[in-house]
Formats: structure tokens, sequence, C-alpha cells
């Protein structure tokens, strides 16, 4: 696997890695995160995932020796606007997936380094992402066994009700 810049032209590759992931949550009754449909049968959701390919958006993506894209990671050094705003520079991690056929394959652990990297050679001291924090909150155990810290728990109102996001950060 190796690990390369992507651009708009890779929109369509991180479109399936996330139907990929809702077809396996909703296999689990785990519709809470992302809901029972795809990402890309939504527009709304293709037009939101579209813009990660334009500034101020870097997308990483993971590519095994196939070339297929195994794992996406979108970076920015500007927060979501539901995350509370920090008083120093940082990257985010606006978008994280992995194709969820190679779970446990250690695809999120090598973009979460990357993005180390990447925060690294920017000069940038704090590496934040944000994730589904309800229910039995295993994501949120994911990021903590690859280094993240809790900080800060939000909500963002959907028509289903409030989603439950959880913000965690590393300090480089």
């Amino acid at each position: 696997m190796k690990i390369r810049n992507g651009g708009p032209e890779d929109i369509p590759d991180i479109l399936s890695l996330l139907d990929g992931a809702v077809a396996w949550l909703a296999a689990q009754g785990r519709t809470r995160q992302w809901g029972a449909h795809s990402f890309s049968g939504s527009a709304t959701r293709v037009e939101h995932i579209g813009r990660y390919g334009a500034e101020p958006f870097l997308i990483r993506l993971a590519v095994d020796a196939e070339g297929r894209t195994v794992g996406s990671c979108v970076l920015s050094e500007e927060r979501p606007e539901y995350a509370t705003p920090v008083d120093e520079p940082e990257l985010y991690i606006r978008n994280l997936v992995t194709d969820r056929s190679r779970k446990g394959s250690g695809i999120g652990a090598a973009l979460i380094a990357d993005a180390l990297d990447e925060a690294r050679r920017r000069g940038i001291g704090l590496l934040r992402v944000d994730c589904f924090g309800g229910d039995d909150r295993k994501l949120v155990g994911q990021y903590r066994a690859l280094g993240f810290g809790e900080t800060e728990s939000f909500e963002v109102e959907q028509p289903a009700g409030p989603w439950p996001g959880q913000i965690l950060a590393i300090r480089l």
C-alpha cells in the first residue's frame, strides 16, 4: 500500500468507500452514524464530498498494489463550523474512510500517521478529528487507540434527531 495525493478525479472512489462503509454499518444495524442510504444516492452528500476536491482541502489516498483506492483521508487547516475554535494553527481531519472489506489491515492507522506527518511538514502542532460519538462509542475508542485524546462532545441537529459527535486531538 502507498499513500498519495488525490484530487477531484478521485471523488468517485471516496464516494464508493463511503457507500461501502454505510452498507457495512447498516448490516450491523448501526445506522445512526451515517444512515442506511448510500452517499452516492444523495445529491446533497455528493455535493458535500465533491467540495473536498478543491481548496482548502488536501485529499490523501491509500492505494493498494493493484492501484485500487482502499482508504481516504481529507485534511484541512480549516475546522468544520460545528467544531470548537482553537487559538492555534491546526490540521483537521475532515473525512476518513477505509475499505471495510480490509478491516483490521492498518489502512486507517497509516492514513493517521500520514496526517501527522503532514501536520509536522506544515509546522502545525495540533491534529484534530471528529467522529460519531453515540451508541457504544466504538469509533471514539478506535481513535483513542490511534493516540487521540477526547476533547469536547457536540451535537448536530438532523431531521431524525440530534447527531452526537466527539472531537479528539493529538498534540505533536
